[in-house]
């Protein structure tokens, strides 16, 4: 049976528009007639969401499906995502009415091909190691040579692989550490198990004195206890955001429980996505994504084909599953890290300087080009084109009174 089709003009930008700017950066190929078309169809089935029309936003997301292809142009990879996520949305909010018992938590993928497609993904985009190189140098330029105890404890230690590196600067300290420790979270222990051996192996190579210490949950819901600080240790909490799966448990709680640390220096690799308006509007948090995914995968495919398999890998596992998640969130956003440290009294660490400069050459070294490094009120930002993706800031304790 032919689907009915819900009127529209394709051409008019006033839905493209009506809530947010959607000016695409130039040059790349979002601002095509058939990518309009396509953004346009998907605003109106996203209106239809927001308003709660959901069988006219099924009537459209069929059309969709029939249009665009997650395997096309970076426009309809794009479209394709945020309209299986929006079918997501709908059919969960069928189901939570029919049955009001049923989880809203959208599905994951399974920590090691989450893990897998990071990798993928460091390897052809500069934002992993812009994150880490970043962070590294801010912890190493705050220690200064002066403490030989440091503990790190790290929000999502993943597979650890941004230590590395900072093992290798720290080891070329005149003075010696007695002790580097790494506290790291994680949703799986057989991964920090493996995270651990590894972090151990390295530093052994490099005769630094290691201990790793894994927990299992989120720091939101931890007794500060558990972390094991010892005093005459420098404490640095870091974190690098992202949407793939709940990280904190509870962002307002996981600041408390920093704050009651008292750490020699907080690093935050922060997502230019705040996902909410401060009023939790669905349509605002929806058009702001479409803008910040839609620089992500026109980023990929500059530099590589459609038929790349690399490239949908990270599409599909990394890029969709938090897509999926910022769609289906029905309630408040993730809130801006920056602001909330502030708000309880720490005080920003300029990236100015040294950081700045080694960011701005590691950006040179690497084989992409329309990315852009900007240093703003202490910060660091990393964007493609136009548009800011990720902001690196620092931030310390203040003196006790």
């Amino acid at each position: 049976m032919a689907s009915k089709r819900v009127h529209r003009d394709h051409t008019d930008l006033s839905t493209v528009k009506r809530h947010k700017d959607l000016d695409f950066p130039e040059n790349t190929t979002t601002t095509t007639p058939d990518a309009i078309n396509l953004l346009s169809l998907l605003l109106q089935c996203a209106e239809y969401v927001a308003t709660n029309h959901l069988h006219e936003a099924s009537i459209l997301l069929s059309e969709i499906s029939e249009t665009c292809s997650p395997f096309g142009s970076s426009p309809e990879r794009v479209v394709a995502y945020f309209s299986q996520a929006l079918q997501a949305r709908v059919v969960s909010t069928y189901l939570s009415r029919a049955c009001s018992h049923l989880s809203n938590n959208p599905p994951i993928h399974h920590p090691h091909k989450i893990f897998a497609a990071l990798q993928t993904f460091n390897s052809l985009s500069p934002l992993i190691k812009f994150s880490h190189f970043t962070a590294n140098q801010a912890i190493f330029q705050a220690l200064n040579g002066e403490e030989d105890s440091v503990h790190i404890i790290d929000l999502d230690v993943m597979q650890g692989l941004q230590w590395p590196g900072l093992f290798h600067i720290l080891a070329s300290r005149p003075r010696k550490l007695r002790s580097i420790r790494i506290t790291g979270f994680g949703p799986s222990s057989d991964i920090l198990a493996s995270t651990g051996r590894r972090l151990a192996d390295f530093a052994a190579s490099l005769s630094l004195p290691f201990e790793f210490h894994p927990v299992v949950g989120k720091i939101g819901k931890t007794d500060p206890s558990r972390l094991g600080t010892r005093p005459g240790e420098a404490v640095v909490v870091h974190w690098m955001q992202h949407r793939l799966y709940d990280v904190t448990g509870s962002d307002l709680d996981a600041v408390e429980v920093i704050r009651g640390l008292r750490p020699s220096l907080v690093t935050m690799v922060e997502q230019e996505l705040s996902c909410d308006d401060g009023g939790g509007c669905f349509l605002g948090r929806f058009v702001e994504a479409l803008h910040y995914y839609s620089a992500l995968f026109d980023a990929l495919g500059d530099g590589l084909g459609e038929e790349s398999g690399e490239r949908f890998a990270v599409e599909q596992i990394v890029l969709a599953t938090e897509i999926r998640n910022i769609v289906g969130e029905k309630k408040r956003g993730m809130m801006r890290w920056r602001e909330e440290l502030s708000r309880v009294g720490f005080r920003p660490v300029s990236l100015r300087g040294n950081p700045a400069t080694q960011a701005g050459l590691l950006l040179g070294m690497l084989p992409w080009n329309g990315y852009t490094l900007v240093e703003e009120n202490g910060t660091l930002r990393l964007g493609w084109k136009d548009l800011s993706l990720l902001t690196a800031s620092a931030w310390q304790s203040q003196p006790s009174d």
